[in-house]
């Protein structure tokens, strides 16, 4: 598997990976634009040998202390491979390099980042996130997914 950054050719598959988990309740649905202007936050598990993005995720940074891990999504025919997990520690680094002492997630998927030491938290403990971007969320305010944060060290 090769791991690296997005590229603008890549946002089409991105939005459907997304969305494809979004169709069925479980993630946020991203319309293009949100991809495109956002498109610097992404890396991309790519099969090195058929050249398919199997799977996605973001950094979003929201402050000057915290980051989200946002947007993770793995192709089911890659299920159970470490991608996701990969792709997690590759989005901590890029925290950690510029200096985050912490990254958290909104999930439904709360074991699968509690394997990789986050531990859950209360959703109102992450005012920034509130007001900057969960309040134009249709589902404000009675958001169902859970939050998770991990202290980088």
């Amino acid at each position: 598997m090769i791991y690296r950054k997005a590229k603008i050719e890549d946002v089409p598959i991105i939005q459907q990976l997304i969305n494809n988990y979004a169709n069925r309740g479980l993630m946020l649905a991203k319309p293009l634009i949100a991809i495109y202007e956002n498109l610097r936050e992404y890396v991309i598990a790519e099969d090195e040998k058929t050249g398919q993005i199997t799977g996605v995720g973001g950094l979003h940074i929201l402050w000057d202390d915290l980051a989200e891990v946002r947007s993770l999504a793995v192709a089911e025919p890659y299920f159970k491979q470490g991608i996701g997990r990969e792709l997690v520690h590759r989005l901590e680094a890029d925290a950690k390099s510029l200096g985050l002492p912490q990254v958290f997630a909104l999930t439904y998927q709360t074991d699968f980042f509690k394997k990789l030491g986050y531990t859950e938290i209360e959703n109102k403990l992450l005012p920034q996130k509130v007001w900057m971007e969960c309040i134009n969320c249709p589902k404000f305010p009675d958001c169902d997914e859970r939050a998770v944060l991990k202290k980088l060290e």
